[in-house]
């Protein structure tokens, strides 16, 4: 039986290779890691959440204040990406030949995974061209069996350890720079160097990444009918950050275990078609890494606690609903200064 300070996790960190050095498997996409963790690896980068990064991510616990990350299950009330919304329906457990009401009662959910908050797991985007997902899988994978299921990081533990926040929208706004958010607006790397620079802030492998750019703000502040309208447009364009080789190279050397903001795609959306498509953010970090992505995390209260303390490190905890063969997840993330 392994001991508690090993179980859950048995890998032992070696230097990564060059990001000159992908693809590791020749026979698969452009930049795979794949065989990083071991041919049967089905958690990628969150490997690097080894029981001593945790640990030391437990330090920035400093004064208790806690910040859910999660927005209500029921936002947006109308998903993009023809997506279904969220349904919540009460049930009372009263007597079948009674008429009163008992103070008993049940509830029953019905949404999608990727309706709201989420974490998108490595069923979700493959890779088109070479028809597989992380690994190696195949479509047939995905549908036959539980391969790859999102319950695999519940079982680890979830995605816990040092979260740190680039909080571009408040950047932006004191540059006086306008965001388009439901548009295809890029945020250029460039920018997010400099927010860096400014927060003085540094990474350590096995960090998680969170790039806020004001998404949940300007939704809100939009009427019920345009909130209606998003999803009926041509296409489902949204801010986000670049895609791009450099942008890779970016996320790759600092080693983010995942990756996540409050726009819903992290990436511009369209993902493809409106760029250059061989740096698609989803096919090499879902499929050729492993790394998590998260997507419409609320980051407004957290950008205030940061802002107020001067401090953009802080530990989170997130454990993914345990779905066997799950593609995505609600977060149920929170962070802890």
């Amino acid at each position: 039986m392994a001991s508690a300070q090993t179980r859950g996790n048995d890998y032992t960190p070696i230097p990564p290779p060059h990001f000159s050095q992908l693809p590791l498997d020749p026979n698969g996409p452009p930049g795979n890691a794949w065989g990083r963790f071991g041919p049967d690896d089905t958690l990628g980068m969150l490997n690097l959440l080894t029981p001593a990064t945790v640990a030391e991510a437990a330090k920035e616990i400093q004064t208790g204040i806690r910040v859910s990350l999660d927005w209500p299950l029921d936002k947006p009330s109308y998903p993009s990406y023809k997506r279904q919304g969220f349904e919540h329906k009460i049930i009372n457990k009263k007597f079948e030949d009674r008429d009163e009401l008992r103070y008993v009662n049940d509830d029953i959910l019905h949404f999608n995974t990727q309706g709201s908050t989420q974490w998108d797991g490595f069923r979700h985007y493959g890779n088109a061209k070479h028809k597989t997902y992380y690994n190696n899988h195949t479509q047939e994978d995905i549908t036959e069996s539980t391969a790859l299921g999102i319950d695999a990081w519940a079982d680890r533990g979830g995605i816990v350890g040092r979260g740190i926040l680039i909080d571009y929208a408040r950047w932006a706004a004191e540059q006086k720079i306008t965001l388009n958010h439901f548009t295809k607006h890029i945020i250029p790397l460039s920018d997010l160097l400099l927010v860096i620079a400014v927060c003085d802030i540094t990474f350590r492998p096995g960090d998680i990444l969170f790039v806020r750019t004001g998404f949940n703000a300007a939704f809100d502040n939009l009427s019920p009918e345009e909130q209606e309208a998003l999803p009926k447009r041509e296409t489902p364009d949204f801010i986000g950050v670049e895609s791009s080789e450099q942008m890779l190279r970016f996320l790759w050397d600092n080693q983010f275990a995942a990756v996540a903001s409050d726009c819903p795609s992290f990436e511009r959306s369209p993902v493809k078609g409106f760029g250059d498509d061989r740096w698609v953010l989803h096919e090499w970090l879902l499929t050729g890494w492993g790394m998590p992505i998260g997507e419409m995390f609320d980051l407004e209260e957290l950008s205030e606690v940061c802002n107020q303390t001067g401090r953009y490190e802080f530990f989170l905890s997130s454990v993914p609903l345990k779905v066997p063969g799950g593609v995505a997840s609600p977060p149920n993330a929170v962070a802890i200064f």
